[in-house]
């Protein structure tokens, strides 16, 4: 009974915070949020919190794990279908058909091309999540350090 409590509550708060996100997306302030859901201004700018912590996590995660993978399967295939534009383009016993065959080619090249271009943009941002997190983890040892400190001064200060 008290799972089936905390499911419904957790639903509530999931359809509250797609309805927040749904009407940031059409420019309402978090007041005006909190106005038409007729809730608190505190649980909108928690949720929003949230929702903005949440798409960083989703962001990272596509960069780290599926953008390399969507990448290479690109241009594979864009290669694939080069390969067999140009077999059908040899093949082709009618004018027409080559040429369509060729220029499929050329759209190839071109598709590639931008691709293989814009992997600096891949690897920026694959570059940029990286450094992130290596400025997090050099941010959480430097608090570390500050509490192993501050318990050491307190174990001193207690013998004193």
């Amino acid at each position: 009974m008290a799972k089936a409590k905390k499911d419904l509550k957790d639903d509530a708060i999931d359809l509250r915070r797609d309805r927040i996100l749904e009407l940031t997306s059409q420019g309402y302030s978090q007041r005006q949020i909190a106005n038409v859901l007729q809730g608190g201004h505190s649980t909108v700018r928690n949720d929003v919190t949230f929702l903005r912590q949440k798409a960083k996590e989703n962001i990272k995660s596509y960069v780290d794990e599926r953008l390399p993978e969507e990448y290479e399967k690109c241009l594979v295939g864009i290669t694939t279908i080069l390969r067999e534009a140009w077999t059908t383009s040899r093949r082709a016993q009618d004018n027409k058909e080559r040429i369509q065959a060729l220029s499929l080619a050329k759209e190839c090249y071109s598709t590639k091309l931008d691709l293989l271009t814009n992997a600096t943009v891949v690897s920026d941002a694959i570059r940029f999540v990286s450094e992130h997190n290596n400025k997090k983890e050099v941010e959480e040892k430097d608090i570390s350090s500050v509490v192993a400190v501050a318990e050491e001064e307190t174990t001193t200060n207690q013998v004193f």
